[in-house]
């Protein structure tokens, strides 16, 4: 019975947010941002140290300006999260600037894997549903482990028109997906790969990357193309989908594994340079290597 209660309340919650306008919620997430940077000591150290390593050259009140406006992105990004899903198409897309699929797309596949990470409003590649309705979108997910808000989440998340595959066990799903053709499935790869991910270089320290984008678009002869959100201005954002990332050789047979998963970190390197804001910096994404560390490539890591 307390499990139901706290979903109401949840619910409620998070339904009077959806009746802000959007413009309201972004504000009202960068406010909470900022209150959490103050409040939140651990993930506001995770940040900066984090900053510190990547960016050396910054000094210290740089560093905590920067982790400041990221804190504030992330609360805008979580705010409108709520928002945005079952809101109308045409009201949404008008703030969003979606650059680059129909080139993906123009070339023919009838299966794509997006590697993509934890930038900007990263639930808005969702909104790719709405600009290519004949295509079917899923992404993959860690539910919660408290029940009554993955729930709630997961009722919002429906309002996408997404599937969303829970990441233990899901190649099943994900082989029925493609197997009807016309499928693209967006994988978040930008964080820690845990012991059977690639040890592998990403801004300037060696850290474990995922492999799952480069072992799925191989395994299923899918396309494999990049895509980042980009804030823009409050509440607006551009998708910049591509490039496509070669999974072939010249001679036609595929490449390692570990060259494709270098050529997407790369990729997620440069989105970060570009806008060291926008990124999810509160996450302990340098771990040392666990016993079990793969440093070559191997079979498909477990997607979560």
């Amino acid at each position: 019975m307390f499990s139901r209660v706290v979903e109401w309340c949840l619910t409620a919650l998070l339904g009077l947010i959806r009746c802000l306008p959007l413009v309201t919620v972004a504000r009202l997430g960068r406010l909470l941002g900022g209150w959490a940077f103050r409040i939140d000591r651990r993930h506001r150290r995770v940040a900066e140290d984090n900053l510190r390593q990547a960016f050396p050259e910054l000094d210290a009140a740089a560093v905590r300006a920067l982790a400041l406006e990221n804190f504030r992105r992330i609360g805008e990004a979580y705010a409108c999260a709520i928002k945005t899903p079952g809101m109308d198409p045409a009201e949404l897309l008008a703030r969003i600037d979606i650059v680059g699929l129909e080139e993906v797309l123009r070339a023919g596949p009838e299966r794509v894997v997006v590697a993509t990470g934890h930038f900007g409003s990263f639930d808005l590649l969702a909104q790719g549903q709405h600009r290519r309705p004949d295509w079917r979108v899923a992404t993959t997910y860690r539910s919660q482990r408290f029940a009554p808000l993955d729930r709630a989440l997961q009722r919002i998340r429906n309002l996408t028109g997404v599937r969303f595959i829970e990441r233990h066990g899901a190649a099943e799903a994900i082989t029925g997906l493609f197997q009807r053709g016309r499928a693209i499935l967006a994988l978040f790869s930008d964080q820690h790969g845990g012991g059977k991910g690639l040890w592998l270089p990403f801004l300037g320290r060696p850290c474990s990357c995922s492999n799952a984008p480069a072992v799925l678009a191989l395994r299923y002869k899918a396309t494999l193309a990049m895509a980042i959100c980009y804030r823009t201005d409050l509440a607006r954002w551009r998708i910049e989908v591509g490039p496509v990332i070669p999974t072939q050789g010249a001679d036609g047979r595929d490449r390692p594994v570990d060259d494709i998963a270098r050529e997407v970190h790369g990729h997620f390197e440069a989105a970060i340079r570009r806008d060291p804001a926008n990124w999810f910096w509160v996450h302990r994404r340098w771990k040392p290597p666990s016993t079990r560390q793969r440093s070559v490539p191997g079979e498909e890591e477990d997607i979560g």
